[in-house]
């Protein structure tokens, strides 16, 4: 992996792109949340804070694999895009967020009913996470027109021999919140979230951590294929998410390299994570 994560917090966007959260299941517990608009990310949650005395202490992020949890249970890739930030403190608030990398993410999650808190659904262990070994870095910067915004991104299933699209192939900018807003929007939430209803109070637990100087944020999955929203992981599939520069590539292109499994491609952000 290109970036030393281990005392990178993990943090992940829920409900940034519209109609995954219907897809999910969750749309359910966000009902009572309330957001300045409708087309709002609703909340931020942990899966990774080094130092931390609960399960959210493990490492969890691979570039290659998916570890099935112990017990059997609904295991669904989320295809997102990563990025690496740079964290700015003034006193105890976070005061910049300035945006480094960017590349292919896996915010891998149980589907079960019952449980309020999104982070007891996203960390059980080693691997229960992914970000791609190449990240491209935003030499331009994160606002509209920089070359982040050619970039597209899928997530295709191999299993058996035979690869399927998995989620749908979307540009980066087909995020809710994207850019400087969405930028904006993290310092809100990582500042002033509180612990309620699915939500956390994250800032709390960034202190304890020692107000770190970088964060690891997966922004939001992607939507489903109607096989996508229909098809757990089991061991054995090869899941890959890719993030590729739609200048230069199309979809067509990223199938067959994903049937050759060839992930050499500099123009692409490859996550291909065998399930074990």
């Amino acid at each position: 992996m290109s970036e030393d994560l281990r005392n990178v917090p993990g943090i992940g966007v829920a409900g940034n792109f519209a109609g995954h959260l219907e897809q999910a299941g969750e749309a359910e517990n966000f009902r009572g949340v309330k957001t300045a608009e409708s087309t709002a990310p609703k909340a931020i949650f942990p899966f990774y804070i080094p130092g931390n005395s609960t399960f959210l202490g493990t490492f969890c992020v691979s570039p290659d694999t998916i570890r099935y949890p112990r017990e059997e249970c609904r295991l669904q890739t989320e295809p997102e895009v990563g990025i690496i930030y740079d964290v700015a403190w003034a006193g105890d608030q976070v005061s910049a967020l300035k945006a480094l990398r960017f590349g292919a993410s896996n915010d891998c999650s149980i589907r079960k009913k019952g449980d309020m808190k999104i982070s007891v659904k996203k960390n059980w262990g080693d691997s229960s996470k992914g970000l791609a070994a190449r990240l491209f870095t935003m030499d331009d910067g994160f606002s509209a027109g920089s070359s982040i915004d050619r970039f597209r991104i899928t997530c295709l299933l191999k299993r058996d021999g035979a690869v399927t699209q998995y989620g749908v192939d979307a540009a980066l900018s087909d995020y809710s919140y994207f850019h400087e807003k969405l930028d904006a929007w993290l310092i809100d939430r990582l500042n002033g979230q509180k612990d309620e209803g699915p939500a956390e109070d994250i800032h709390s637990m960034l202190l304890e951590a020692g107000k770190p100087g970088r964060l690891f944020v997966s922004i939001g999955a992607t939507r489903y294929t109607p096989f996508g929203a229909d098809t757990m992981l089991k061991r054995g599939d090869l899941s890959i998410t890719a993030v590729y520069d739609g200048k230069k590539l199309d979809l067509q292109q990223i199938l067959k390299y994903a049937e050759a499994e060839d992930f050499s491609d500099p123009n692409v952000s490859w996550l291909p994570q065998r399930v074990i």
